[in-house]
This record gives C-alpha cells, structure tokens and sequence, in this order.
C-alpha cells in the first residue's frame, strides 16, 4: 500500500471512530455505485449521512476540505440518490465532509456537517 493511501485508510479509520463515539451507525464504508465512492454512509439519529473523509498530513498548504470540489459534490450527491432509491430510505440526507490532518503530535479531526447540498 503507498504512503498516500496508508495515510487515507489511516484518517477513515479515525473519522469512523470518532462517529461511533459521537453515536452514529456506519451503514458502509468505501461503498461504490459503478465508478462513484463514498467514503461513510452513516445515521446519525433519522438523518442518513453520506461522509466524505480528507486525510492530510500536518504542513500541508491546502485544506483538505478544498478537495471536495463541485464535481465531487455532484458525484457524491448522485451515488447517494441511488443509494436512497435502491434501500427506499425516507430518511433526511446530509452530506458531511470529515477531515483529518495526521501530524507528529497525533490526530486533529473536524467533522463539518451539513458541508454541501444538492441544487435542485
């Protein structure tokens, strides 16, 4: 496995960690629809939340938030419409961005709720 990809395994391991303390049912990890991904598929309480984890390494100059640009949004958002269609969930949906800065102290984490949203 790469150092970039270790480091990425690294941080959806912490993010899901740190949803279960906080409560959270993790339906799927890494769950795919043809060539789309979504890291977390989640229920906070009646709130089905589709997460997308950023992992960086402390010094790193961009946000790791920034990468969840428009086109990845829609990507996103239409992977869980399937989603929603396919297990016939009446449930609200929130796209959420957790992210995760790995440094030579530890693990700082920020979960970002309700980060995006569909445009209909």
């Amino acid at each position: 496995m790469t150092d970039k990809r270790l480091l990425g395994s690294h941080g959806e391991e912490a993010a899901v960690h740190m949803l279960l303390e906080a409560g959270y049912t993790i339906l799927e990890r890494n769950w795919t629809f043809g060539h789309l991904e979504v890291d977390i598929i989640a229920l906070d309480g009646e709130v089905l939340v589709f997460a997308e984890v950023k992992t960086r390494s402390a010094g790193s100059l961009v946000p790791p938030q920034q990468a969840v640009n428009p086109q990845k949004q829609k990507n996103i958002i239409r992977a869980a419409n399937y989603y929603v269609i396919k297990h016939e969930y009446t449930y609200e949906v929130r796209f959420d961005i957790i992210t995760v800065i790995q440094g030579e102290k530890g693990v700082e984490i920020e979960h970002l709720k309700d980060a995006y949203a569909p445009k209909w």
